[in-house]
């Protein structure tokens, strides 16, 4: 099998960007907003997000230069790492967030303090909690859940106390209209 013509250059000239440290610098200056696009546009805006797999795509590869096969441009390369990591998280957040939604789900009662007992109640309130935006469902979890105050929800997710009543309020109602047996 042949090799796509500049392949071998492009292989020795990341490997050799990797270790001039001008080079690389004026390279990465070029690559990061490529990159960086890439990435955002994939993070739903999430600029920490953004910047935390950014970084990770840069380090690893340059850690796995020796790998890079030339097959594409270098940038090319760190967007499909990065895109890999991206998934990574997803589907990390997305079990994080099930295996949560499973414990929350188990501690609920209803407002005449008896458990939930069957598995349909359980699965309708999973579903209507899932259905919160993330900031929605920590703040109704913190409030209710854990039992935490207005006051005390506002510091922990970092909002004034009047946008926390108002969100904790929105996230209620919501679960409610999808779960009319809900929450007290």
């Amino acid at each position: 099998m042949t090799e796509p013509r500049g392949a071998t250059d492009l292989i020795g000239s990341f490997a050799a960007l990797c270790a001039d440290e001008r080079a690389f610098r004026a390279w990465y200056d070029v690559a990061l907003p490529r990159v960086y696009g890439f990435i955002y546009a994939r993070a739903g805006g999430d600029t920490t997000l953004a910047d935390d797999i950014l970084a990770t795509a840069f380090t690893e590869a340059i850690r796995a230069r020796d790998t890079f096969d030339g097959r594409a441009d270098p940038v090319t390369w760190i967007c499909t790492i990065a895109r890999n990591r991206l998934i990574d998280h997803y589907r990390r957040e997305a079990r994080d967030r099930a295996r949560h939604l499973r414990v929350v789900v188990g501690d609920l009662t209803t407002s005449d303090g008896r458990q939930w007992e069957t598995v349909d109640a359980r699965d309708a309130i999973q579903d209507a909690l899932a259905s919160l935006a993330p900031l929605e469902r920590t703040a109704l979890l913190l409030r209710y859940r854990d039992g935490y105050s207005i006051r005390e929800t506002a510091r922990l997710i970092g909002r004034s106390e009047g946008a926390t009543a108002s969100l904790v309020t929105r996230a209620r109602d919501r679960v409610r209209a999808a779960y009319p047996g809900g929450l007290e």
